[in-house]
């Protein structure tokens, strides 16, 4: 008897949909398995029989071919074992006759004793089950409250082989997982840490409030204990709630790298790879192509503290990502390509010492020391990076200051600036028909409309522009960082003192990056 079950594969972070037949003859016992698979879908068969029979199932006695279609597509992976299971047992006339499985979609590794073990990637094989038009989709009980964020199919946890074939038997029926949109709402706004908590630096929290509003690549440099790092973590709680479809796909590429939460992940993203990391690890691929921290980091914040440290290849390597959004990793299997839709946010010594221009500790470094130190970072890079801040260390009076200043901001109430410069953002491109973007993004034609200067502001620049010796890139986030701050004061108009303050978060570039 032939009977035809369906699953779902992955490549990259995209799911594609699987057909599992099983052809069944009254002949010598025998298992045959084809359609590409690949070592870990090859031993599918001794997982599946040794489940089969501690689930007190006998396994059929009989010759079985299983085909994984299409065949021309290598399969990966062990979510394939519980599709296999249930078409041979379905072959081999062993589920109730009145069950139907054209709609259904089955997802999951088995383990030996039976029950229905994680997989990586259940969100977005449940996305490729619903495109393709099923009606129910059974994964792992682990991943169903990852799964159930696809509206449009119910998604059932499995816990086991016993409990799913009772479930069809119905003698003891598995509840639908719901995804429950009103505790991510609620976890969303809910962090362990506040912006509150680092003291003075009103400078960089101003800098990083215009950074959050415009989604602005920014560079720290300051002395060790300056506050770079306390800073950069922080700025995920100023960041803008992210929308349900943000997290589903922030969501599709953690699950997609092994890293989920099982769960739809209601915060935004924070990596920070060590200044060891490797390209592939950095850009993404590998022998089985998974996401790298640029992808990891995508609709979130991408940190690399000592940024000199990095090797130049690694570096380099964000340049095309930070310009297009997605990352495109070519093997000689095929393409994929990565969503990486990040906020750079880059930290660094002024010096090997770190305290060049330091008012309190002199620098011992020599002058070709610190100007190497500083050549590390290559121009190409420094220009794609929107703001540079200097920061100073940190004085007494700030570190004891209890009152109600600036210092002592929560993050809640940053935000609510933020949230509101981007909704006042939305309602300029909404008045000309476009998808909300933020400024950091926009496009030549939109820097061109939104970002016009009247003569006092246009002289500012213009000045700038020549003292600084800056790119045509330069001058644009110049502008767009303008645009931002003009945003958070609510104005049309980018005024001269906007540029005046843009152009300030630029003191590092070009002639003044050299000593």
């Amino acid at each position: 008897m032939l009977a035809k079950v369906y699953s779902a594969g992955l490549v990259g972070i995209t799911g594609y949909e699987v057909t599992v037949e099983c052809s069944a003859q009254r002949r010598l016992p025998d298992f045959t398995l084809v359609g590409l698979p690949d070592t870990a879908v090859k031993e599918a068969e001794d997982r599946v029989r040794i489940a089969c029979e501690n689930s007190g199932i006998r396994f059929p006695d009989s010759e079985m071919m299983v085909n994984l279609a299409p065949a021309d597509r290598k399969k990966e992976g062990s979510s394939f074992d519980l599709a296999i299971l249930i078409s041979i047992l379905a072959a081999n006339q062993k589920l109730p006759r009145a069950l139907t499985l054209d709609d259904k979609c089955f997802i999951g590794e088995l383990s030996l004793s039976g029950e229905v073990r994680h997989v990586q990637g259940a969100l977005s094989m449940c996305m490729a089950a619903k495109n393709a038009g099923f009606l129910e989709v059974f994964v792992p009980q682990e991943d169903a409250e990852e799964a159930a964020a696809v509206d449009g199919v119910t998604v059932y946890g499995v816990p086991s082989v016993r409990a799913l074939l009772d479930h069809f038997e119905g003698s003891a029926k598995i509840a639908p997982t719901v995804c429950d949109r009103q505790a991510f709402y609620r976890d969303s706004r809910i962090f362990p840490i506040d912006f509150s908590d680092v003291r003075g630096q009103y400078k960089a929290k101003r800098a990083l409030e215009i950074a959050a509003a415009g989604g602005h690549n920014i560079l720290l440099i300051g002395p060790p204990g300056s506050g770079k790092s306390m800073l950069a973590k922080r700025l995920p709680t100023i960041l803008p709630d992210m929308s349900f479809e943000e997290a589903v796909e922030v969501t599709m590429v953690h699950s997609a790298a092994g890293l989920g939460e099982h769960k739809l992940i209601s915060h935004r993203p924070f990596r920070s790879p060590h200044h060891t990391v490797s390209m592939a690890a950095m850009a993404g691929g590998g022998a089985k192509p998974i996401p790298g921290e640029i992808s990891l980091a995508h609709r979130g914040v991408l940190f690399l503290d000592e940024l000199p440290e990095f090797t130049r290849q690694v570096t380099e390597s964000l340049r095309q990502p930070m310009e297009d959004g997605e990352v495109l990793v070519t093997r000689v299997a095929g393409r994929i390509t990565y969503p990486a839709s990040f906020m750079l946010v880059a930290a660094m010594n002024p010096c090997r010492c770190g305290h060049y221009g330091d008012p309190n500790t002199p620098c011992i470094c020599r002058a070709g020391e610190v100007e190497k130190y500083l050549k590390k970072v290559s121009g190409p890079l420094l220009d794609r990076i929107d703001m540079q801040i200097e920061l100073s260390p940190v004085a007494y009076r700030d570190l004891h200051d209890e009152g109600q200043s600036v210092s002592a901001e929560k993050s809640e109430t940053v935000r609510e600036r933020v949230n509101a410069a981007r909704a006042f953002c939305a309602e300029r491109h909404r008045k000309h028909g476009e998808v909300m973007q933020v400024n950091a993004n926009m496009t030549s034609k939109q820097l061109r409309r939104d970002c016009v200067l009247g003569e006092e502001a246009s002289d500012m620049l213009e000045m700038a522009f020549a003292r600084m010796e800056l790119s045509a890139r330069g001058h644009d986030r110049i502008l767009k960082v303008a645009r931002t701050i003009a945003d958070l004061d609510a104005s049309e108009e980018i005024t001269a003192d906007h540029i005046a303050e843009a152009i300030g978060y630029r003191s590092l570039d070009r002639k003044y990056w050299r000593i």
